[in-house]
């Protein structure tokens, strides 16, 4: 699994920053988290490509997090895309998303279904499925949490090789299949490891610190919170629906997560490392995100 942070700016794009958008690649398909304006074009500055975009997650339908839309589906069109778009959000999204692509000229050549989700809500996709939480903001939002099925255990092969496995009987029973060893048999659940959940990304889209958050990332692999300000400004944001770098990294330690990525930065910071370092103090796990940032999330 791979993400790639598209955009990593609060409420309006700098030279720095482009509007929030978040690709992961699932191993099954490219799923994108927000579309804010410029989306597609950071799409050809980075590792990912906007044509292989099979689901689009919206948290809510402030400008910087989804204009990018309209342009990013016009563009698959001129493309010749065929494929089919789900695209999930708030309860509003089927009216937010049938007012957006009502804009401009344009024939849609594809279809695009529009799925609105409530907090709470559990959605089961190829290889991973999608669960929904309140965000607190002014307007309808949602925090998603995207997580692989549970994997095979790891293979233990000091055991195997101590029940007498050799050669290419280790690749048959990592396949599934039992070994004749002399009178016996070996079975894979005899050198298999317990069953290991799957990697988990958590979103926050932007929110004040929410509990219901921080339920839905515990122990998640990767948290993707916003944070819009440093400590100092942080009652002030709270008022708008946002949160500090301390606030985001207060939840990520409270939910026992792997790694913390702080976004949606105020365009009054130019330097990053301060946020970072402030957030750091809390949980040592915290990183700043950056335009065209690529993670690779590994197999806990």
């Amino acid at each position: 699994m791979r993400l790639t942070f598209l955009g990593t700016a609060g409420s309006w794009p700098t030279k720095e920053r482009s509007a929030t958008a978040i690709a992961l690649d699932t191993e099954h398909e490219l799923v994108l988290l927000d579309c804010g304006e410029g989306t597609q074009r950071q799409f050809f500055q980075s590792s990912a490509s906007f044509m292989r975009v099979r689901r689009i997650f919206i948290t809510h339908f402030h400008g910087d997090h989804f204009l990018g839309l309209p342009g990013l589906i016009q563009s698959m069109c001129l493309n010749n895309r065929t494929e089919p778009l789900d695209i999930y959000g708030p309860p509003d999204a089927r009216e937010m998303v049938c007012r957006a692509l009502q804009m401009g000229y344009f024939t849609l050549r594809f279809p695009v279904e529009v799925h609105p989700l409530t907090p709470g809500a559990s959605v089961e996709l190829d290889g991973y499925s999608v669960r929904t939480a309140s965000a607190l903001h002014p307007v309808p939002s949602l925090a998603f949490r995207i997580e692989e099925g549970p994997k095979r255990g790891r293979f233990d092969g000091p055991k195997a090789r101590a029940l007498g496995i050799h050669g290419h009987d280790f690749a048959r029973l990592e396949a599934g299949e039992p070994v004749h060893v002399g009178p016996s048999v070996v079975n894979p659940s005899d050198v298999m490891g317990p069953p290991r959940a799957g990697r988990s990304i958590v979103y926050s889209g932007d929110t004040a610190p929410s509990d219901e958050i921080r339920k839905l990332s515990h122990r998640a692999t990767v948290l993707i919170h916003e944070a819009t300000v440093a400590r100092d400004l942080e009652e002030e944001a709270n008022e708008w629906g946002h949160s500090s770098t301390r606030q985001a990294a207060e939840l990520a330690n409270g939910a026992e997560v792997g790694t913390l990525f702080l976004t949606h930065f105020s365009a009054r910071y130019k330097e990053l490392e301060p946020l970072e370092s402030e957030a750091r103090i809390v949980f040592p796990g915290s990183r700043a995100a950056r335009d065209l940032l690529d993670h690779l999330i590994h197999q806990p």
